[in-house]
């Protein structure tokens, strides 16, 4: 299949790295939008308690009104909510403060409304920091939708520094997750003539080479694995805007997490989830998944069901269920994905169960 004739890309149009970025928001929030506008900051009780007022200083030292909104969970309805929020108090610009529910909710909530969207993430969990898509319970299936991308995003490393380690493993293993993401839509393109781009695919594809070289200072802490975990997000976020999908950073593995997010009594953090996938589907691939694996060990991310905090018959049925979560997307598990005996040899053979 050729490629679109009209392919518009969306990106960010500044993105802001490094030690005691946050210290600049103010200044980076007048050179962008309109002073005077309205701000709404969606947040979470701890991050509002630890940077709320800290951040409205800055808004309005530089010209802004601030008012926030607290989450309570990262669903449609509550971003309806918050859209809702944002339209009854003629909000100018909305501003994601914390995880992945936080920016998820403002991205939402920011596209429904046609609304700036500013992402100021607390904690590198995954890469929709950068990306347009959101991924919110209560849509028909549970996987991502495209909302729209943040026109500012303030990564500040200092900050990064004291988010919990579960969150820097889960960026991690959301990043190792491109190496078969990619080789995924390779194989939708040629045995189904998916559009494939090779460029998004390209970057994407650097953004977890670049990660993997900085495992060991990641698991570690240090602030030069965390900037470049955090520089990856971006990229393989910047690859989404750049393909107009989530292709290029999402595939079989990641079919894998959002089963396990559905069957499993306690679903682990997204990312921790794709890292293990991607074990696995490396495994399907003839690929290295030995390195892999010890990829992700050395970034103190999890390795097995165990380590998830899931039991190993729950990994054997997201296994099972995995192609359903997107039957239009084709990947190395096929249109009917794996027999229970199928799946079962693949989690034992590459150590994911015991």
């Amino acid at each position: 299949m050729e490629a679109p004739t009209r392919h518009i890309i969306d990106l960010p149009k500044r993105i802001v790295i490094g030690e005691r970025a946050l210290d600049q928001l103010g200044m980076h929030l007048k050179e962008l939008f309109k002073p005077g506008s309205q701000i709404l900051i969606i947040t979470g009780s701890t991050v509002h308690s630890k940077y709320y007022a800290y951040i409205k200083q800055e808004a309005e030292d530089a010209g802004f009104s601030v008012d926030y909104t607290l989450t309570s969970s990262a669903t449609v309805d509550e971003a309806e909510r918050v859209a809702e929020e944002a339209r009854r108090d003629r909000v100018d610009l909305l501003l994601g403060l914390g995880g992945g529910r936080s920016i998820d909710l403002a991205k939402y909530a920011a596209a429904s409304t046609d609304k700036g969207f500013v992402s100021v993430p607390t904690a590198p969990s995954h890469d929709g920091i950068t990306s347009p898509f959101v991924s919110l319970k209560g849509f028909e299936r549970p996987y991502s939708k495209q909302a729209k991308p943040p026109k500012l995003i303030l990564i500040d490393i200092g900050l990064l520094m004291s988010s919990p380690p579960r969150l820097v493993a889960a960026g991690f293993g959301d990043l190792i997750g491109k190496f078969t993401a990619v080789l995924d839509w390779k194989l939708a393109h040629k045995l189904r003539g998916e559009y494939y781009g090779a460029y998004a695919a390209s970057l994407a594809l650097m953004s977890a080479k670049h990660v993997s070289a900085y495992a060991r200072e990641i698991g570690l802490r240090k602030s030069e694995g965390l900037r470049a975990l955090v520089e990856a997000l971006v990229s393989s976020g910047i690859a989404m805007c750049i393909a107009g999908t989530t292709r290029p950073a999402s595939g079989s593995e990641h079919l894998f997490a959002h089963a396990l997010d559905v069957v499993s009594k306690s679903p682990p953090p997204h990312g921790e989830a794709v890292g293990v996938g991607t074990i696995m589907m490396s495994y399907l691939y003839s690929k290295d998944w030995r390195r892999i694996r010890n990829l992700l060990r050395l970034a103190g991310a999890p390795v097995t069901a165990k380590e998830l905090g899931v039991s190993d018959e729950e990994v054997i049925e997201a296994l099972m269920r995995a192609a359903q979560i997107r039957p239009e997307r084709y990947t190395i598990l096929g249109e009917h994905g794996l027999s229970r005996d199928a799946a079962e040899e693949l989690a034992l053979k590459t150590g994911v169960i015991s």
